[in-house]
């Protein structure tokens, strides 16, 4: 008897293990399947930026993405594991073009902030980075410092097309100053070689932005490094650029802004800025207008 109950102890023993062991091995499994399943979960989303955008975006000699734009939102990728950003080169119109049509759920391309740019795609709520915007000129006419100035002086503008936020800028003066109008063209093209054009005498002046001279124009090894001595920029404004989201990406706005607001407490852009624009901009945020 004694040893009838010993073996029934033992057999009830060795299955509350075996069950024991068996809820062990299932949670174990569920934990690997849940990781497994978080792991599928990170959602791969195409970033565009335009190639040529030196120092704002562009690749470097080893042909990988980088420059002021695509550093911050390499920051933010690190900042949402449920993303993973894939950066595409590409041209400006190929870009605007691209995130419309859902080609690319984001584009960074140094894009300012217009209404008529609102009905095509998502503005988030937070600003990506600064950027400085002038005129270039010939040396000859380094007096004129703004629009106003160069509207007196009835000087020629390189043509803008009008989907370039640029050309924004010119028709807003243009707007508040009806007496004293810059003339402005519309081009064809997304842009025009502004300092080829000014170089030739094409035009007398065309907008430019502060990066882009600084590693141009002033850089040593900068493609019209030689044109230094005979050209000369005035900044006249700072304005805010954005990274510009297709239109269903409401949720993937919302998660940028989130990630990025905290990068720019920690003052990470302004380190950026420094490093690819040779100045932090940030400096001047109160005097930003738009």
């Amino acid at each position: 008897m004694k040893m009838n109950k010993f073996f029934k102890i033992a057999a009830t023993g060795i299955a509350l293990v075996t069950i024991i062991s068996g809820c062990g091995s299932s949670a174990t499994t569920g934990a690997k399947s849940d990781a497994g399943a978080a792991k599928k979960e990170v959602r791969k989303v195409k970033v565009a930026f335009d190639q040529g955008g030196k120092p704002i975006g562009y690749l470097d000699e080893k042909g990988n993405p980088t420059g002021y734009e695509i550093e911050v939102m390499k920051l933010v990728d690190k900042a949402l594991p449920e993303y993973e950003f894939e950066y595409v080169p590409t041209s400006s119109e190929d870009l605007l073009v691209g995130v419309q049509q859902g080609k690319y759920q984001v584009g960074v391309k140094n894009a300012w902030f217009t209404e008529e740019r609102t009905k095509s795609y998502i503005f988030p709520k937070e600003f990506l980075g600064l950027s400085g915007v002038g005129i270039l000129l010939k040396k000859k006419n380094e007096n004129i410092k703004d629009l106003s100035d160069f509207a007196k002086a009835k000087l020629s503008l390189a043509p803008i097309a009008a989907s370039n936020a640029q050309y924004t800028i010119v028709d807003e003066y243009n707007q508040a100053n009806p007496e004293n109008k810059v003339k402005l063209e519309a081009g064809d093209a997304f842009s025009v070689d502004v300092v080829q054009w000014v170089n030739e005498g094409r035009v007398d002046g065309g907008i430019y932005l502060g990066a882009t001279y600084e590693k141009q124009v002033l850089a040593k090894d900068g493609p019209y490094h030689n044109l230094a001595n005979d050209l000369v920029y005035n900044e006249f404004a700072v304005v805010k650029t954005w990274p510009l989201f297709n239109k269903k990406e409401q949720e993937f706005a919302d998660a940028y802004d989130h990630a990025i607001k905290k990068i720019k407490e920690e003052k990470k852009t302004n380190k950026l800025m420094v490093k690819f624009y040779n100045t932090d901009l940030f400096k001047l945020l109160d005097t930003v207008k738009r």
